[in-house]
């Protein structure tokens, strides 16, 4: 996937789920995997256009896990021209070394994104994007619906009022094969995810569920994406059709 396709998916998200005003101050979540350095690529490309002007901030939470070098994603967010902060926790050994979780991955990311949340407000931030695409949409439905029996998914934008800030998800319409190609073609620094949990969650049931389902059926994860948008869900904005002049 070339930057502008990229592009095009962006603003596509942004405009039909009112992402981005005028004004804002967004902070880029980035753990330094393929989507959020793809992310860092998206929102700095849509700044150099976009109708409604804002600022960008990327942001890593460390977990406190020995070995991870963020030297490149510093390096590649000082060529974009984006001031990068680091966040330093112990989350990872309070996890798995103090209280020894069987199932750390809930805790983890709510304690992830209450620091991540925590420091962007301190940093003047009204907005933080998360670098969900749409697989990562269509597997957070299936496990609620094997897990919780509900029909659910991540919303595009949501205000969360006890912090004052929004979430927005920027990539949502993006496919992860075009994702994977994206950090191929433009050799994005990504940095090893150091969490021993890793490749062994529930997230990478429903993604393998999810890979066996689309090779019976082709085609299906874009069905079941469209399920989600056409599923009138509670907690979604309204959304408005994208105008085809208006793409990138």
């Amino acid at each position: 996937m070339k930057l502008q396709q990229l592009l095009s998916y962006t603003r596509k998200a942004v405009d039909e789920y009112q992402m981005i005003d005028p004004g804002d101050r967004i902070a880029i979540g980035v753990s330094g995997g393929k989507d959020s350095l793809t992310l860092l690529y998206a929102l700095h490309g849509l700044q150099r256009f976009y109708p409604n002007p804002f600022e960008l901030e990327a942001v890593t939470v460390s977990l406190g896990f020995p070995g991870f070098d963020l030297t490149p994603v510093k390096a590649l967010c000082q060529e974009l021209g984006i001031r990068h902060t680091t966040v330093e926790t112990q989350i990872g050994p309070i996890i798995f070394e103090d209280r020894r979780e069987e199932n750390p991955c809930s805790l983890c990311a709510k304690m992830r994104k209450g620091a991540l949340n925590q420091a962007v407000k301190e940093m003047g931030c009204n907005k933080v994007a998360y670098a969900h695409h749409r697989e990562d949409m269509v597997e957070t439905m299936l496990l609620s619906l094997i897990y919780e029996g509900r029909f659910h998914s991540f919303s595009p934008r949501t205000y969360l009022d006890r912090m004052d800030l929004t979430v927005i998800r920027p990539l949502m319409f993006v496919p992860e094969a075009d994702v994977i190609g994206f950090k191929n073609k433009y050799a994005l620094p990504v940095v090893k995810n150091p969490c021993p949990a890793d490749g062994h969650t529930r997230r990478e049931y429903a993604s393998e569920l999810l890979r066996e389902l689309n090779r019976e059926n082709p085609g299906v994860c874009e069905r079941m994406f469209t399920a989600i948008l056409n599923g009138n869900l509670p907690s979604w904005p309204e959304r408005i059709p994208h105008i085809r002049g208006k793409q990138a």
